[in-house]
């Protein structure tokens, strides 16, 4: 499996855990002791602890960004696009995808706290349109 290949799949797996254990285990945990019913958690109203509302936040951020990162991946493997480069930008991507995560989930959102979390957003942005410029550079030659 080529190195885009697996960080693509490590954000895939990334999204289903970061689902599965916040707000996941939050509902069910709701759910199953009779404090909440199935029907009562709305996508579109602010419920729950804080960081119920981040871990929801953060997993709709991850949903917005994978197709995006998908067919970056898509195409690289498609042009045969490859190389130590890519390499390191496709690590790039799941690396700062983590580190933004968990500090959106992690940590309450103060100043700093969101600053980290937008650098490492940017970190995300500027490695996939570097990918994008490298699919660029190889179709142009």
């Amino acid at each position: 499996m080529t190195t885009p290949l697996f960080t693509l799949l490590g954000f895939a797996l990334w999204t289903l855990l970061l689902l599965m254990f916040t707000v996941g285990v939050y509902r069910w945990q709701l759910i199953l002791s009779g404090s909440a019913a199935i029907h009562t958690f709305a996508a579109d109203a602010p419920t729950g602890a804080d960081w119920y509302r981040r871990a929801t936040r953060a997993h709709v951020n991850c949903i917005e960004n994978l197709p995006v990162y998908a067919s970056i991946v898509v195409v690289l493997s498609l042009t045969g696009v490859e190389g130590p480069l890519v390499n390191a930008l496709c690590c790039i991507v799941l690396g700062a995808r983590l580190c933004q995560t968990t500090v959106h989930v992690g940590f309450v959102q103060t100043a700093r706290a969101v600053s980290f979390r937008f650098s490492f957003f940017t970190l995300q942005l500027l490695s996939m349109l570097g990918l994008i410029l490298l699919i660029g550079a190889r179709l142009a030659a």
